[in-house]
């Protein structure tokens, strides 16, 4: 983009403040590329703590079957060395979870907010924003900048 040429977006609200370069409107919008992916890695490591523990308190049924099935000692190796064992060293899910919400992701989150706050004027999705404005079809049914459009 030119110098000193403001970029179109679709909205005031979008719009990049005066005088953010391209590269730092590139930077944040990968910034939050990256952020999205993390809260879908989020929503995957939730989809795994959900799962591991469906899982143990399917184990309470196999321990039950093995032993009306005849098999003792197989469901006394279940219960006791798998149901209730931590997946990773003194870490069940929901702790793994409190770690990963605590720590990184809410570190990450934190670093972009103000990476937004101190570049762009708080202001999010100005990379998509100006896309979006090069790409729609002005007066296309579908191609609206807005809702209200």
């Amino acid at each position: 983009m030119a110098e000193g040429k403001q970029a179109a977006s679709v909205d005031e609200g979008h719009a990049r403040p005066h005088g953010l370069d391209d590269k730092t409107v590139e930077a944040l919008g990968e910034l939050s590329k990256a952020l999205e992916t993390i809260h879908r890695v989020r929503g995957h490591l939730y989809s795994a703590h959900q799962l591991v523990g469906g899982a143990d308190l399917t184990l309470d049924r196999v321990v039950k079957l093995l032993r009306e099935a005849g098999h003792g000692a197989m469901a006394d190796r279940v219960e006791h060395e798998l149901l209730g064992r931590n997946v990773l060293p003194g870490r069940w899910t929901f702790q793994i979870m409190e770690e990963f919400d605590d720590g990184y992701y809410a570190a990450f989150q934190e670093i972009e907010r103000d990476a937004r706050k101190k570049l762009a004027g708080g202001r999010r999705h100005i990379y998509e924003a100006e896309m979006k404005e090069r790409r729609r079809t002005h007066g296309m049914p579908g191609h609206e900048a807005t809702p209200e459009a």
